[in-house]
């Protein structure tokens, strides 16, 4: 049952560490088209893809995103942004008395983006070329959107930073995933007790208490300040997105 695309999902892990070799321009294009096949809500392909040439730019990226220089070494930067200004431009010069976009749009085109993010992902992995999913490009609203040129409509979900692996980039385990039974859910969703939490993420904790380790994630992760920009940006982009009933 295991074939090579199956395998390849098993095997893959965000690479950080990248080789000083090119992606070559016919990779660059496969990589892209590949993008393109991603399914999409009614085949309206409710995203645009930003690719990062500029060196400078992408040295920006670096610094503007949580300040990772893993990111300029990379040979190959795409933002993946949910863009429904397209098509409200597109019904408005048709006169079509479109309404304005709301967040149900903004839902549907992030779903969009991101599926043809994923796409991205096995593509380059079936090159042998890495990849890393970098969300920080959801912060700093007001710096973004200007650094960008990003329209009314039209959200940077997603960022990924691709390359050839180092080879210390192989040394590194991929990180331990949940049980199949606790992600999945039959029928309906089935909300956990204390326990069965406890026993969810008991693997995550390695030789700390889970106490210990859930105290030190929620600090570093959800009570970050990180996070709190990141949340106060995602609003600004949501404000944007008001249906006219608001």
């Amino acid at each position: 049952m295991m074939n090579p695309i199956i395998q390849s999902l098993f095997d893959r892990k965000s690479c950080r560490i990248f080789k000083d070799k090119e992606i070559s321009q016919e990779e660059r294009k496969l990589i892209l088209e590949a993008c393109m096949q991603a399914p999409s809500a009614g085949n309206q392909q409710m995203y645009t893809i930003i690719d990062v040439q500029e060196k400078k730019l992408q040295e920006t990226l670096s610094k503007t995103c949580d300040n990772q220089s893993f990111i300029n070494q990379a040979k190959m930067v795409l933002i993946f942004c949910a863009d429904f200004q397209k098509w409200y431009d597109l019904f408005s010069y048709e006169n079509c008395n479109p309404r304005k976009p709301s967040v149900g749009d903004l839902l549907l085109a992030t779903t969009d983006a991101t599926i043809a993010a994923q796409n991205a992902v096995v593509a380059t992995e079936s090159l042998s070329i890495g990849s890393c999913y970098i969300g920080d490009i959801l912060e700093q609203h007001d710096l973004h959107r200007e650094l960008l040129h990003l329209p009314e409509y039209v959200v940077p979900v997603c960022m990924l930073v691709l390359g050839y692996p180092a080879d210390d980039h192989f040394k590194r385990q991929k990180p331990e995933r949940c049980k199949l039974e606790d992600i999945v859910c039959v029928d309906h969703y089935q909300r956990k007790n204390e326990q069965e939490l406890k026993n969810m993420f008991e693997h995550k904790a390695g030789n700390k208490t889970l106490n210990e380790w859930a105290t030190a994630f929620c600090k570093r992760k959800y009570n970050s300040d990180f996070s709190k920009e990141m949340t106060n940006s995602v609003q600004k982009y949501i404000d944007q997105f008001k249906s006219e009933a608001d």
